[in-house]
């Protein structure tokens, strides 16, 4: 599959696949699925974004239009229904992102990096609250997986939640050895004046211009491969 072609398969391109795959739809219906089943936690789901998602889709002729019903006074709604160039370009596409690990670049590491912007209380502060937000995400996740269970959902439709639990939980885990650290003393964090807010120790990164000599090499990539077209 070339760049452009991977471009176009966006996580949310992938859900859309995905639905059709399993039966034709109109995208309103795609919307009331993905919220239904909670994979809003998985790629972010908006209604315009979900109708141009499959208008792109359409374009690139990976789904097509099979027809248009209206319900009473209801505006009309086009059913689309996936392509055999769709449904290669959905199992291509997963096939990549299964082999491949890839950088996703999330907005915590950048928040971690830089935390030593801020007073120590308020990363603190801040810390205890994610974990918060954190813990509630883990009961809900929780929640699902007990429903999908009872409920007999065979387990190659919910092994995502497993995985889920397992990060979320790692990431609770972290924060609060992080938390306990930083409120123990332990980890050395600058000063910065309550009042003002301004920093008052000296401002040194340590890895200052020409430190990066003392770096280790970084290491070279494990070799990757490509699906056979």
């Amino acid at each position: 599959m070339g760049q452009q072609a991977r471009s176009a398969v966006t996580p949310l391109a992938i859900a859309v696949l995905a639905l059709l795959e399993e039966r034709p739809m109109h995208p309103y219906e795609m919307y009331q699925l993905l919220i239904a089943r909670r994979e809003d936690r998985l790629v972010k789901v908006r209604p315009g974004s979900l109708y141009h998602t499959v208008a792109r889709l359409a374009d690139q002729e990976l789904v097509s239009a099979e027809g248009v019903d209206r319900a009473g006074n209801r505006p009309e709604r086009t059913t689309y229904r996936i392509s055999d160039s769709g449904r290669t370009a959905l199992r291509t596409r997963i096939t990549e992102i299964l082999r491949n690990p890839a950088p996703e670049y999330p907005m915590f590491p950048v928040a971690l990096a830089e935390a030593h912007n801020l007073p120590k209380a308020d990363v603190l502060a801040l810390l205890r609250e994610r974990v918060e937000h954190l813990e509630h995400d883990l009961a809900d996740i929780e929640m699902i997986g007990r429903w999908a269970g009872m409920n007999a959902v065979p387990r190659r439709y919910w092994i995502v939640l497993p995985y889920l639990r397992a990060t979320v939980a790692a990431e609770i885990a972290w924060v609060n050895d992080l938390t306990a650290e930083l409120d123990s003393g332990e980890m050395e964090w600058e000063e910065f004046d309550p009042a003002t807010g301004a920093r008052i120790s000296d401002h040194q990164h340590a890895w200052s211009e020409g430190a990066e000599a003392a770096l280790p090499p970084m290491p070279r990539p494990a070799a990757r491969t490509s699906p056979s077209p």
